[in-house]
């Protein structure tokens, strides 16, 4: 099953790099990974999608607090959650194009956000089954390039993932 692990780490060197060790080290693949800083300069928020068992989750979670610098870690996906992707897809400006850029603004709430002489780049946003179908619409011919981000996450109701400091 597919899980999302929000963590807040302590803005160190070396932290980042100690949570991906940890699922390099017992095996656990990790889909995406999207870190920023949060409102809290000394803090910054990752968010990791990962595969794996309730069972195996747990075990991650639990090792994940045990790391120096992790302040705070939730499996999003155990409760009411909202995640989003981003998508940029640039595509050749011509008239094969123009169907399929109707279609990701129209179908999938893409907006155009730029446009040159020979390339238009659409972003979509959405979850990661919405970019996945978005993708198939455009056709390798008539795509230059695409860029993804990996998932944020947020919990619905009382749930937060903030340190007692912060605001």
């Amino acid at each position: 099953m597919r899980h999302i692990i929000s963590i807040l780490l302590e803005n160190e060197a070396g932290a980042l790099s100690r949570v991906s060790g940890l699922f390099s080290a017992r095996g656990y693949n990790i889909e995406s990974l999207t870190v920023a800083p949060t409102d809290d300069a000394t803090v910054s928020r990752i968010t990791v999608t990962t595969e794996g068992s309730n069972e195996v989750i747990s075990q991650i979670v639990n090792q994940l607090n045990k790391l120096v610098d992790v302040v705070k870690v939730i499996d999003l996906t155990a409760d009411e959650h909202i995640e989003r992707e981003v998508l940029l897809l640039k595509l050749h400006d011509n008239e094969a194009a123009k169907s399929v850029i109707e279609t990701l603004i129209t179908e999938f709430k893409g907006r155009v956000v730029s446009e040159s002489n020979d390339a238009i780049i659409v972003e979509i946003t959405g979850v990661a089954e919405k970019l996945d179908r978005a993708i198939q619409v455009a056709p390798v011919e008539i795509v230059f390039e695409l860029v993804r981000s990996g998932a944020l996450g947020i919990a619905t109701g009382k749930q937060i993932l903030k340190l007692e400091s912060m605001r």
